[in-house]
């Protein structure tokens, strides 16, 4: 699927607001487009005044050009990284990168030097980052992990817990028990999310709920999971079932994957159908609303549903989880709002704390989690008269 041009660029201003000066060839290499593609993007973020740009260089607006024309390092891009805090998260996560700004703001404001590591989607890329900042002295680390199966995620959690410089857990929250488990941590709170999602629908007198939804990420499985929950707790839902937002957001083959047959217990409904057929999926259900997550799918979803003749909202209610781009669409999108940027400087505070001395290296483990928002856009209404 072909990332859109606005979550692209979104992904340059990270890099470049995290860094400093990059060169353009340096973002055509990590964002693995060609170099005409980002030099026109950045020719397009500095005509709107998002960032600056110079010869095959872009700049944050910021960061003014020294007197010998050579931009300035900062960051990863100064000579070593030792005494720097690593950020490492995932590429093309835009939802992510939010959460590094937040953070981004917290340290450089204490002139905490930032080593920003983004990791690729293979298998231990996380970890080979970790390490190599380390080896260049980093003290201490923000992380968010990828961890697109459960599998993946265990296997992250010994070596996680051994680095020996102060760690925070980003948007993540170790399974109960597990060697992380007292690991320092700020998440968003996805149960009350996705209660907020049901809820909202609930009053507006939607009875027959559909969540389609990735099943890639941490974040995703906490939303199906809580959805499942609540929606089957609340009497006045009459129907629901879960499906999978895009075919391609799926966690992929894990060693501990459940044998064939096995119930999902997210998927009551027992559909194994892909979010590609929702606009039947929705009529043979008489659904009337859906939960959609996350952004980019939800637009997509949305889109289709209009070409199938389903209109949103007057035949479907629909709810975005995650509010990066929900708003850009024809159709701007009810959705919750994690508190992206939030849970980013509640992390390089707690790290800041865990690095100012004695102080902050005792004390209780914390586990922080903060609240999302509903940002009602219109997309959600009362289900027409004659709607099941």
């Amino acid at each position: 699927m072909r990332e859109p041009v606005e979550i692209r660029r979104q992904r340059i201003l990270a890099v470049v607001e995290s860094r400093g000066a990059v060169k353009v060839s340096a973002l055509a290499a990590e964002l693995d487009v060609s170099v005409v593609t980002v030099r026109r993007d950045v020719e397009e973020l500095a005509r709107v005044g998002r960032l600056r740009r110079g010869h095959g260089v872009a700049r944050p607006l910021g960061d003014a050009q020294p007197a010998s024309g050579v931009p300035a390092p900062r960051g990863d891009e100064s000579a070593g990284t030792g005494g720097a805090v690593a950020l490492v998260v995932p590429d093309r996560h835009t939802y992510l990168y939010e959460t590094l700004h937040g953070a981004r703001t917290v340290l450089e404001e204490s002139g905490i030097r930032i080593a920003l590591h983004i990791a690729h989607q293979s298998a231990g890329a996380e970890r080979a980052l970790v390490e190599r900042a380390l080896a260049d002295g980093a003290r201490g680390l923000l992380i968010a992990p990828r961890w697109r199966n459960a599998r993946s995620q265990e296997l992250d959690y010994g070596w996680l817990a051994g680095l020996g410089v102060p760690t925070v857990l980003m948007e993540r929250r170790p399974r109960p028990g597990s060697a992380l488990h007292a690991l320092d941590s700020v998440c968003s709170d996805h149960w009350y999310g996705t209660h907020l999602a049901v809820e909202h629908l609930v009053q507006l007198g939607h009875r027959r709920i559909v969540l389609a939804a990735r099943d890639d990420s941490p974040t995703a499985r906490s939303i199906r999971a809580a959805f499942a929950e609540i929606a089957a707790a609340r009497p006045e839902v009459e129907d629901w079932t879960v499906v999978l937002s895009s075919p391609d957001a799926v966690p992929g083959p894990a060693p501990d994957a459940p044998a064939a047959g096995a119930a999902d217990p997210t998927a009551p409904a027992s559909d194994t159908r892909t979010a590609l057929d929702l606009a039947a999926l929705l009529r043979e259900r008489g659904a009337t609303a859906a939960v959609l997550h996350g952004d980019v799918d939800a637009l997509m979803l949305v889109q289709r549903l209009a070409e199938s003749g389903v209109d949103v909202p007057r035949d479907c209610s629909v709810v975005a989880y995650d509010d990066v781009v929900a708003a850009l669409g024809s159709t701007p999108l009810t959705a919750v709002a994690p508190p992206k940027a939030e849970i980013g400087r509640a992390a390089a505070e707690l790290l800041l704390h865990r690095l100012s001395g004695a102080a902050g290296e005792s004390g209780p483990v914390r586990r922080t989690e903060l609240l999302p928002t509903l940002v009602v856009r219109g997309s959600a209404q009362a289900p027409s008269p004659g709607s099941k």
